[in-house]
């Protein structure tokens, strides 16, 4: 923070710039000024100024030099920044990659013997988790349909311990009634998780919405560069310490030099997203007048399904998304992607660089049957001109219609 007190009306892009910069952290004792971000503290062993200093910390260590893994200002700078763009949390706990902090926050919540209800259009590599360490442990997993409340309501029982959103998927982009979601989870004593990487608290602060864990894959938006591993986990109030805990009994950390890269991406969240916005709802309107494609699943245009929640909830969109091709094979999709220059082909998203990759969603269903005109193609759109963007996807689409 800069000089006077800290207002509680901000806004969203003034509390980017300024939150996670205590005096604390970017000074020093009994000297004047200071830096204007925390800089890299690198630790394992921290030393005591006696035995009495040691005692004295005890297991009062949150946000308190005791040992490396427990966390430096570094890290803490950026957790307290993610935790202010969550209006209501309690607090933030960073982890090495966005899987991470998925499992970190499930079983911070679940016990053998709960249930779980999982969104069926989830992240794939959080179904394996579900399937291949919950479930073994006794924590059942049943997914559900994202667009079907009265499906959820059916299938809570009286162990059912959390549900778990992801809105919109990563891949199918349905949009799911948050606020529905949470109230009915609220009336029963369900904990609510969402996966918020595709949106940020930029454009959906979650636990205004009644939502009570967001997680974010901070490899993406809040690092931007597609050269950092991490998650993070924002909880409630009452929630935080039981987050906290768990991961540090799971030795959950980050390094300080990735959280410091992290909290210099956070900084330019606002205008990156604005960016990544703007352009792709540029190429997605083009690919919809398309007569190659059959369908473009972005939530921001108004004929994809569940438009009217995400125009509710959300203020923005970022720039991932997919598109259906209209008929054509593997072979013709391939086409289409190999030959692109100014787009990559590779896993994540959210970094300046646009990607374009082949997703097959039916692999990933187990409420829900996924079906579709064509292949489909999901597309992060980045920080190049996105008149070079649609002329790289209008020679792709020559070269699909060549083959299909």
């Amino acid at each position: 923070m800069t000089g006077g007190k800290e207002r509680d009306d901000r806004g969203p892009l003034t509390k980017l710039a300024q939150a996670g910069r205590r005096r604390e952290w970017t000074g020093m004792p009994g000297q004047p000024g200071g830096i204007v971000s925390p800089p890299v503290w690198r630790a394992s062993t921290i030393l005591y100024d006696n035995v009495a200093h040691l005692r004295a910390v005890g297991t009062n260590i949150h946000e308190r030099l005791s040992y490396g893994r427990k966390g430096t200002p570094t890290a803490w700078g950026l957790a307290d920044a993610l935790t202010e763009m969550e209006p209501g949390a309690g607090g933030t706990m960073l982890y090495p990659s966005g899987v991470a902090a998925i499992s970190g926050a499930l079983m911070a919540v679940l016990r053998p013997g709960d249930r779980l209800l999982m969104v069926d259009s989830v992240y794939d590599p959080t179904r394996n988790f579900c399937e291949q360490v919950l479930r073994p442990y006794g924590i059942d997993t049943i997914y559900y349909d994202p667009c079907d409340l009265a499906a959820i309501d059916r299938l809570l029982h009286d162990n059912s311990r959390a549900i778990f959103l992801e809105s919109p998927g990563s891949l199918t982009f349905e949009v799911q009634d948050i606020p529905a979601i949470t109230a009915l989870a609220r009336d029963r004593g369900i904990v609510t998780l969402i996966d918020n990487t595709w949106a940020t608290p930029l454009f959906f602060p979650a636990l205004s919405h009644g939502v009570d864990i967001s997680i974010l894959a901070c490899t993406k938006y809040i690092v931007g560069h597609s050269d950092v591993m991490m998650g993070s986990v924002t909880a409630t109030a009452g929630l935080f310490p039981q987050v906290r805990q768990t991961a540090w009994l799971f030795g959950q950390m980050t390094s300080p030099d990735d959280a410091w890269l992290a909290a210099r991406g956070l900084r330019t969240l606002g205008v990156r997203l604005a960016q990544h916005q703007s352009s792709a709802l540029d190429i997605a309107r083009w690919l919809a007048t398309r007569p190659e494609v059959a369908r473009v699943l972005h939530p921001a245009l108004p004929d994809c399904p569940g438009h009217d929640l995400w125009a509710r909830d959300f203020s923005g969109s970022s720039g991932l998304f997919s598109f259906v091709l209209n008929g054509g094979d593997e072979a013709a999709r391939a086409a289409l992607i190999d030959g692109l220059a100014h787009f990559g082909i590779g896993y994540s998203w959210g970094g300046f660089e646009s990607l374009a990759l082949p997703v097959d969603p039916a692999r990933h269903r187990s409420a829900t049957r996924w079906q579709a005109e064509g292949p489909m193609v999901r597309l992060n759109i980045g920080l190049e001109d996105p008149a070079d963007l649609i002329a790289d996807l209008d020679a792709g689409l020559a070269r699909f219609r060549a083959r299909a």
